[in-house]
């Protein structure tokens, strides 16, 4: 069993097969350098797109507790998700591995949890760990010395959570009840033991049901149409003309929340999969208590009536969908945002803030209306992109800005990296300690590999495509049913309208992301 030298604010740590024949917790519980190992708070929301973060320079909504975060450590600019869908990001998280190599390249697939894991090498290395929250993996969680997830997509209001494999109803609003359980997890955590607890909210996720004391936040503030808002798809492929998650598609039952009696039958011809919106939302509607269905009938009724007369068509009732969408989407948010608040105060309060590894992220990006969507999957910039903003006040400088093109492939390293242990040789993504420290890493990614799988199957139709980002251009393949490319100049075309992959002027820049694509291909083991 090798041993490797590290800092004074490390350890000294062995990981590998041999790592769980002996006790890593009594050697580190009885090291000096336990008290220097940082703990960790990884918090990540379910489909916040930068957008709807103010520290991100937006004015659709002010998160002040989110900014403390980037306003005490670094804000990344450049973060991106390796495959732009709930499930297989999880996935990526856990493992450090692309979805075709951790198994998990949609959400059809369940989690294999008995491969290697960061929270399984940290546990293995004397940490306390913990899940709480979404975990949509489908297997049970593996390598927490507890655990308390949501069923599959949980339920905004009175969800039920499975701990350590009983079933516990709760009654309340999921972002506060996820808060609560994670503030009881760090009291009750064993004090003499590092820890990395993983804070997932299921918010912002579709339908956005807000929490009661928000209903009303921006009930009197007109949300802008992006200036994509009307595209026309005109220069690019089929795939942008045949998704169907464009905001004039969403149902007036499970996204808008009307009462039957406000339109005549909801439209469930596209992209249903066999789902009833109207059912769907009944169920939800009835699942709510006494209280609770007051209060929604209080906020919803007068806009069901008011809806029912006014018999909008055309844009003025996809722009008021968007209205509605929207405002729903961002008081969600609201909510999340005041739960961070809560659990940063509980870290100021017991003096963890410190030595505490803070995170927020989300497992993608979301479109909030441009080119006319709502969702993700595609690897355009809107959902590509990922929030990360990271405070650590031992290591990383407060306020600072980071350009450089990181992935969620890098959480699994960077945090087995501040832990001391060693990464496994299979890790395809790399530590982001050294940027963090605000050094300059000379040979840092120029380029990243996107992939997405669910097509035909799933919800949105959107069809399957791989590709490359660099920091100046975009390269997109899509195929299965179709074989296009796409290519977009984002210093030129930040909202990638212009289709540039025929024009003769960029064939060169063509010819050089198609080689840099094949290198990443073969890099990561893509196979066809």
């Amino acid at each position: 069993m090798s041993e490797k030298k590290y800092n004074r604010r490390e350890f000294f740590g062995t990981v590998g097969a041999g790592l769980a024949a002996f006790s890593a917790s009594t050697f580190f519980s009885t090291s000096r350098e336990t008290a220097r190992r940082p703990n960790i708070i990884f918090i990540m929301a379910d489909d916040h797109a930068e957008r709807a973060i103010s520290c991100y320079g937006h004015s659709l909504i002010e998160t002040p507790q989110i900014d403390r975060i980037a306003k005490e450590g670094m804000r990344f600019n450049s973060s991106f998700v390796t495959n732009s869908i709930c499930a297989p990001s999880r996935a990526v998280l856990l493992t450090g591995k692309y979805s075709h190599i951790n198994g998990l390249r949609d959400n059809r697939d369940t989690f294999d949890g008995s491969q290697v894991t960061f929270p399984k090498l940290l546990q293995q290395a004397g940490y306390y760990t913990a899940v709480v929250g979404k975990w949509h993996l489908k297997s049970e969680p593996t390598g927490f010395d507890t655990w308390n997830i949501l069923q599959g997509q949980g339920a905004y209001y009175n969800p039920v959570l499975i701990e350590n494999g009983k079933e516990v109803q709760h009654t309340g609003y999921v972002t506060e009840i996820i808060t609560d359980l994670v503030i009881e997890c760090l009291k009750n955590r064993e004090k003499d033991k590092p820890f990395c607890v993983l804070y997932h909210h299921k918010a912002p996720h579709r339908n956005w049901m807000p929490d009661l004391k928000h209903l009303t936040l921006f009930k009197d503030k007109e949300i802008p149409l992006p200036k994509t808002f009307y595209d026309d798809y005109n220069t690019r492929s089929a795939a942008a003309k045949e998704q169907d998650m464009e905001i004039k598609n969403m149902f007036l039952s499970l996204d808008m929340k009307l009462h039957p009696f406000a339109y005549e039958k909801d439209d469930n011809s596209r992209g249903s999969k066999g789902h009833d919106a109207e059912k769907d939302w009944l169920n939800i509607y009835n699942s709510l208590t006494d209280e609770q269905r007051k209060a929604w009938d209080a906020h919803y009724e007068p806009i069901s009536r008011a809806f029912k007369e006014a018999s909008l068509e055309g844009k003025e009732l996809v722009e008021w969908k968007y209205q509605r969408y929207m405002k729903d989407y961002l008081r969600c948010i609201a909510s999340i945002d005041e739960n961070i608040g809560r659990v940063l105060d509980f870290l100021d309060g017991t003096g963890l803030t410190r030595n505490t590894i803070v995170v927020y992220t989300s497992d993608q990006g979301f479109y909030l209306g441009e080119h006319g969507w709502y969702d993700k999957r595609f690897m355009y910039e809107e959902s590509l992109s990922m929030p990360l903003l990271v405070r650590y006040p031992e290591e990383v400088p407060a306020g600072t800005l980071n350009d450089e093109i990181v992935l969620n492939l890098d959480f699994a390293p960077t945090f087995l990296d501040y832990a001391g242990v060693e990464i496994p040789f299979d890790i395809q993504g790399r530590s982001l300690r050294s940027l963090l420290k605000g050094q300059k890493v000379g040979d840092w990614r120029k380029s990243m590999y996107y992939h997405y799988y669910e097509y035909p199957h799933g919800w949105h139709d959107v069809k399957r495509h791989y590709g490359i980002r660099t920091h100046r251009y975009k390269l997109i393949h899509f195929y299965d049913d179709i074989d296009a490319w796409e290519l977009y100049d984002l210093q030129r075309d930040p909202d990638e309208l212009m289709n540039l992959y025929d024009s003769e002027d960029y064939q060169g820049i063509v010819v050089d992301l198609k080689k840099e694509l094949r290198v990443l291909r073969q890099k990561y083991k893509v196979t066809d």
